[in-house]
């Protein structure tokens, strides 16, 4: 276990790989952990969104987070999702996790319940009381329906163990006052690719990333770039894989991104319901885009 107080840079958001029968392909997974680890990446982030986490059942949960971390062998930090809507699961689920040697946990806003803000404060609370690992908050309002306002957040940040937020609300402005209200220990992660060089100009360290599992190494060339306040630079790297970053939400993550890591030959390209795989149209659309940048054969 490392000490994460230093975490900054791109956190790859992995996707879960499946066999075509449904199961867990941990041969695929191990693959996919080493290109990673190959392509420099700063820290792993499995069973989040893009893991589809929803679909998995406690042990497969806790299966991938093992592999993760036994895959890693201590090389970049992992971080394992562990969020939900009961948040009675979520704590059993975040204690079974704290022994596998994770460097923190990820948790998303509970959904479809909706919470108020004392509720998800009250929600987050327990959750940093039932384990000593820090916590990364996760504000996704576009699949959450729920938003983790900034004054909630700093209130969050005064317990010892939560320690920053992925933010993916969407909004410039509150992400403006979030950098405002926030003390700078506090970690300011993005959450939405798109958004990694105005989130580090405003005090953010680092993004969690959908599009690392592609292209890691260019997530973290543009990424150290911008610590380095070398925009310009980080600017023409992005405009390179914008179009891809694009594609990868032309249907509902992690179907694009599970798509093109199937092209590349790194997983087999299988989902499990309600995820299906991707339209013809987007598919060509996507494997165009990945021709362009040398990732598959034309």
């Amino acid at each position: 276990m490392k000490n994460i107080k230093n975490l900054e840079g791109v956190g790859t958001a992995l996707v879960t790989p499946f066999k075509a029968n449904g199961e867990i392909d941990e041969e695929a997974l191990a693959r996919l952990v080493n290109f990673q680890i190959s392509e420099r990446i700063d820290f792993l982030v499995p069973c989040g969104t893009t893991g589809e986490s929803v679909t998995l059942t406690m042990e497969e949960h806790l299966r991938v987070v093992e592999l993760v971390v036994q895959h890693a062998q201590g090389r970049v930090p992992v971080i394992a999702g562990a969020g939900g809507y009961n948040t009675a699961h979520v704590i059993e689920l975040a204690k079974r996790i704290e022994p596998l040697g994770v460097d923190g946990l990820l948790s998303v806003t509970p959904y479809y319940n909706k919470p108020t803000q004392e509720g998800l404060f009250q929600h987050y609370r327990a959750l940093a009381e039932s384990v000593k690992l820090p916590i990364i908050l996760y504000n996704v309002p576009g699949r959450t329906s729920t938003n983790l306002l900034p004054d909630t957040v700093v209130r969050l940040s005064a317990i010892e163990n939560i320690i920053g937020i992925k933010e993916a609300c969407g909004d410039i402005n509150q992400i403006i006052e979030l950098s405002m209200k926030i003390s700078t220990e506090f970690k300011l992660f993005s959450g939405d690719d798109a958004l990694i060089l105005p989130m580090i100009a405003l005090g953010g360290v680092g993004v969690i990333s959908v599009l690392a599992n592609q292209v890691p190494l260019r997530m973290v060339e543009i990424t150290h770039l911008c610590f380095e306040r070398k925009y310009e630079e980080a600017r023409y790297l992005q405009r390179g894989i914008y179009k891809l970053m694009k594609l990868n939400f032309v249907e509902t993550n992690p179907i694009p991104v599970k798509a093109g890591l199937a092209m590349m030959g790194l997983i087999e390209e299988s989902y499990r319901l309600p995820l299906v795989p991707m339209s013809a149209e987007n598919r060509r659309k996507l494997r165009s885009a990945m021709v362009e940048l040398g990732l598959v054969k034309a």
